[in-house]
């Protein structure tokens, strides 16, 4: 099916985040993914927080649920890889561990406010929506687990909020279907992110070129979310036109928990952040002239016309008259046929630059 989306309301380019423009002729906009790397511990939330910070983030998001909005059987078990051993777990204890009262996210809300670094969570519930537009948060994010919850889209477009949907596992017709439940609330105000749920992703399952993909078939803002190892994908995210970036983010990879290993830590964001600033300058403009810089490069290393012997008045000029040699601040090689034939308004000496002056 085609997933076109021709309104012309979904045509953003910007966004303004908290005074912080997001958007096509911007820096990426990036996002440390605490998630639930705190482990249920405020204090250890915070620290991450001041390390993001620091790092280089825009902004941090965490997960703002309630265990039992989407799990209750508790023998449904989660294994993952932690310091090297694996670890097996019931995922309603997993997440019951690391839940955020309302009370502990306006802690967080308040210390993000201080740092000056923005902050936002992924709520699985219209309480929770209702939570952190109370709490003053700028975006929401809607995790690929609940693409297809399209009410919990529509409660989210309904705040007037800027929406960040993540696209892992999904089908062309269900990315379609939530765009379509997000837009009907008349909120424009939307970014896309390629995502693959995959923890880490293998990179022959990255797939950056959906980035592109998304922002052409719903013509709207595109990110990545990035569950790789290492910084390469994020950073070559940017060369696609990536505008938010995410990233999970911990302390420490070594810390108890499923999301830490193939987490950034502090020394990895920072690279990243200084790899995408640089990849953006490199990115520059699509525009196929020299740049500024070349234009001495242009007129030492270019060729131009030169005598290949001395020349009198009145001369004929043929082809055994010239040679192709720098400087190019004289005829370049290409304009040879106009010099041809034509008689030297002077005399010119071995290795003379011929000029249009030159000639009658």
């Amino acid at each position: 099916m085609q997933a076109v989306i021709t309104s012309p309301q979904s045509k953003i380019t910007q966004l303004n985040i908290e005074g912080r423009i997001v958007g096509i002729g911007s820096p990426c906009f990036l996002v440390a993914e605490i998630g639930i790397n705190h482990n249920g511990d405020i204090e250890l939330a915070k620290k991450t927080i001041l390390a993001a910070k620091e790092a280089g983030a825009d902004a941090v998001k965490f997960q703002s649920y309630k265990t039992e909005d989407f799990i209750t059987d508790r023998t449904l078990v989660y294994e993952y890889e932690n310091s090297g051993r694996k670890v097996q777990e019931t995922q309603f204890d997993m997440f019951k561990r690391c839940e955020l009262t309302f009370s502990q996210l306006k802690e967080l809300k308040l210390y993000c406010d201080q740092l000056r670094i923005s902050f936002h969570s992924t709520p699985t519930s219209r309480e929770g929506i209702a939570d952190l537009v109370k709490l003053g948060a700028a975006v929401l994010k809607n995790g690929s687990d609940y693409l297809t919850h399209l009410p919990l889209i529509r409660d989210m477009g309904r705040t007037g909020l800027t929406t960040v949907l993540s696209t892992g596992m999904a089908t062309l017709e269900e990315i379609d279907q939530a765009v379509r439940a997000f837009r009907e609330t008349g909120n424009t105000k939307l970014i896309l992110l390629a995502c693959t749920s995959s923890y880490p992703t293998a990179p022959r399952d990255v797939n950056l070129l959906r980035i592109a993909a998304l922002r052409q078939s719903f013509d709207c803002l595109t990110g990545f979310s990035d569950h790789t190892d290492g910084i390469v994908a994020a950073v070559g995210s940017v060369i696609l036109g990536s505008v938010w970036l995410e990233k999970h983010f911990t302390l420490d990879k070594n810390l108890p928990g499923p999301d830490h290993r193939f987490s950034c830590d502090a020394d990895e964001f920072q690279a990243l952040a200084r790899s995408v600033r640089e990849m953006e300058k490199m990115v520059g403009s699509s525009s196929l002239q020299p740049t500024e810089t070349e234009a001495h490069g242009r007129r030492n290393y270019r060729l131009s016309c030169q005598t290949t012997r001395d020349l009198p008045e009145g001369h004929v000029l043929t082809e055994a008259d010239i040679a192709f040699r720098r400087p190019g601040t004289g005829i370049p090689p290409a304009h040879i046929n106009y010099i041809l034939g034509r008689k030297l308004a002077r005399a010119l000496s071995s290795s003379h630059t011929i000029k249009v002056e030159d000639l009658t």
